[in-house]
């Protein structure tokens, strides 16, 4: 079914569930579109248009099951089949990750970290002994790893990329501004670029001086 929805519905749907779950944090047992419209400042009927692409979850008069909800949106986002994850990256970028993500609640489970510093190989992050990149092969053939999250200069991504696409991981959280995709066409890649983010913040902010 997914394969059918369109990648701004599948966009939406992480930002549905942090959502309810501040809603059932707060004790909201039942909301309807309306006020979930109002709420995350979207409409009513683009809600029911993406949760109507997945099937029927509310009844008409008596809204959403606020818990019922968030736990079907889980399942369709994958969220409770915990994917094994590798880590690529222990400077400061791969620490702030590594030990500010909640990454059980997001579908994964972090397993190893790596690095190619000798002062970082063999020291401690989120309870995980940071290996050399000369185990990853061995790490990966002897554990199922479906995904690899880089948090790596540009530079260094390539022969990485290379090496984790023989060993079978297709999937990728990438912080690198490397274009994966340019290399093996049928990866799955999420880009991070922090760096966007701040300067359409830049150019907000600018528009609004102007205006």
């Amino acid at each position: 079914m997914a394969k059918q929805i369109s990648m701004p519905v599948i966009r939406r749907l992480p930002r549905y569930h942090r959502f309810l779950s501040e809603l059932e944090s707060q004790g909201v047992e039942r909301i309807s579109s309306n006020q979930l419209a109002s709420i995350m400042r979207s409409t009513a009927s683009q809600i029911r248009q993406d949760l109507n692409c997945f099937g029927g979850f509310g009844q008409q008069g008596y809204g959403y099951p606020v818990s019922q909800l968030k736990e079907e949106i889980g399942k369709i986002l994958g969220l409770d089949k915990k994917f094994n994850a590798i880590l690529l990256g222990a400077g400061n970028l791969g620490k702030a990750v590594a030990t500010h993500m909640n990454f059980s609640r997001q579908g994964f489970e972090l397993t190893a970290v790596f690095d190619k510093s000798e002062e970082i190989v063999g020291t401690m992050l989120r309870g995980i002994t940071i290996m050399s990149d000369d185990e990853i092969e061995r790490y990966c053939h002897e554990n199922k790893i479906d995904a690899a999250f880089l948090c790596l200069p540009r530079n260094s991504v390539k022969p990485l990329i290379d090496k984790l696409y023989s060993l079978g991981i297709k999937n990728f959280w990438n912080f690198s501004h490397y274009d994966i995709k340019n290399d093996y066409k049928d990866v799955i890649v999420e880009n991070v670029h922090m760096s966007d983010s701040l300067m359409t913040l830049c150019y907000r902010i600018n528009e609004s001086y102007n205006n």
